[in-house]
């Protein structure tokens, strides 16, 4: 009994599935075909969607190119100071004055026995350019510019007076009294400005009387001189006529 009553609810619930899926249509309590229905009218459209994520990207960058395009704007404000720079490189080396020498020291071996004539210093101390010239006695200048000249001389047996020549004329005097037992000193020094050519010495200005330069063993005279730098403008202007000069030949 209780298993009729389940098969019969069993084909109820499936008839009335059949008529909710539109599958069966009722026609009393038999089953009869569902006839097909004719096409419904077109719905009204929908609502926008969202955009793809890929179309608004390209948007957003098209939209940031339109930007860029636009006017160059003012300069900024200067920025804080850089560090320092690495050294350059070492340049050239320059024309220095130290590439240009002349000097002479030199002293007398015996007393000098002439005057108004240029003494002749026969002891060397230095003359490596050999500018001077102890056979007449004279420096002579071979590079322009300005020189420092000084002696020290004994004085022995009588008076001295002694002159400083350049070119014949004598632009300093140095003199010494004698006192009888005594041997004394003199000297004087200054700056000249030679040119090429040039000469300076010194000689026993007067008479005999005033001979009383000495010089022994053990008692020295000298006389000295050296280049303070060089006139550049005179000799860039020699060195310029040598050119000219070689390339006529």
């Amino acid at each position: 009994m209780k298993r009729r009553r389940w098969q019969s609810l069993r084909v109820l619930g499936q008839k009335l599935a059949r008529l909710m899926t539109g599958s069966l249509v009722p026609c009393g309590w038999e089953e009869c075909q569902a006839l097909q229905g004719t096409m419904g009218t077109q719905g009204e459209m929908g609502e926008m969607g969202t955009m793809a994520l890929e179309e608004r990207k390209e948007i957003q960058v098209n939209q940031v190119r339109r930007a860029r395009d636009g006017e160059k704007g003012d300069n900024g404000a200067p920025g804080p100071r850089g560090f320092p720079g690495n050294p350059g490189l070492k340049g050239a080396q320059g024309e220095s004055a130290l590439s240009y020498h002349s000097s002479f020291s030199v002293g007398l071996t015996d007393p000098v026995p002439a005057t108004n004539v240029p003494i002749r210093f026969n002891k060397f101390f230095h003359n490596e350019q050999h500018h001077y010239d102890d056979v007449s006695g004279k420096f002579h200048c071979s590079l322009p510019g300005v020189y420092f000249f000084t002696y020290h001389l004994t004085v022995y047996t009588k008076d001295a007076r002694v002159s400083l020549f350049k070119n014949d004329k004598p632009v300093m005097f140095t003199y010494d009294q004698y006192h009888e037992g005594n041997v004394d000193q003199a000297s004087g020094a200054l700056i000249l400005r030679l040119q090429s050519g040039d000469e300076v010495w010194l000689q026993i200005y007067g008479d005999e009387e005033f001979g009383g330069v000495y010089a022994d063993n053990t008692n020295d005279s000298t006389f000295s001189g050296f280049l303070l730098y060089p006139d550049m403008g005179e000799l860039e202007a020699r060195r310029r006529r040598h050119s000219v000069g070689v390339g006529r030949h």
